[in-house]
């Protein structure tokens, strides 16, 4: 009982709160300008299911319910700030060159996560916090309809059923077993110059569900807290 005691009390830490770690570009304005555009790019999310087996499974309805939730709390996030957005969905946009960038934001956000969060940094870069999509991000903001862009990408696993019997029987033999997890990063890019301004990393607690409008809420609360719009 006491393997199982503690257990239950690691999980209830993890429960929390969810943990952010911001990282912004220096020599920048602290926030844009009263009045910006800002172009919302429809939240990229994809979740999954852990089996018993440890495999996982993807779940296109949480994937689905997931970028809908964050998509509104999002919206309504920004709604009475200084700046005025316009959705944008990237499933209507990936020909051309909008699409090219779209994609090379995907390979840039996954390249922060590895070197500016990761246990690989690069050495020209030291601790500076400078990544840019290049001069062509002005594709995305049109005809000046837009000055930034706030890209969100999610992704995540869910224990089952079986796979939480599982670990549970595990801890009681002293193993642990990983029993997933969630995490969302945010990017503000200056559609003028290409430069990643933001961005922030935040990992989600059991209680900031992303499949639950709630949950979703309390999630984006934390991670947009000190976005500069």
């Amino acid at each position: 009982m006491t393997r199982l005691a503690a257990l239950v009390a690691a999980c209830l830490m993890m429960a929390a709160c969810t943990t952010t770690n911001v990282k912004s570009a220096a020599g920048l304005p602290a926030a844009p300008p009263r009045e910006s555009r800002v172009l919302l790019v429809e939240p990229d999310v994809k979740l999954s299911v852990i089996l018993a087996s440890g495999l996982q499974e993807p779940r296109a309805d949480w994937s689905a319910a997931a970028r809908a939730n964050l998509q509104t709390a999002v919206e309504v996030t920004l709604q009475g700030r200084s700046h005025s957005y316009t959705p944008f969905k990237p499933d209507e946009n990936m020909d051309g060159r909008a699409g090219q960038l779209l994609r090379l934001n995907a390979v840039v956000g996954q390249a922060i996560m590895l070197h500016s969060y990761g246990p690989f940094p690069l050495p020209t870069k030291g601790k500076a916090f400078d990544w840019t999509l290049g001069d062509g991000a002005t594709t995305l903001g049109g005809s000046g309809e837009a000055d930034y862009a706030l890209f969100i990408h999610g992704a995540g696993s869910y224990s089952s059923g079986g796979r939480v019997a599982v670990v549970v029987g595990a801890a009681l033999l002293g193993v642990s077993l990983p029993t997933g997890g969630q995490q969302v990063y945010a990017s503000l890019v200056d559609l003028k110059t290409g430069k990643v301004v933001w961005f922030n990393l935040a990992v989600a607690a059991p209680g900031a569900d992303m499949r639950d409008p709630e949950g979703a809420r309390l999630l984006v609360e934390s991670m947009l807290k000190d976005v500069p719009l």
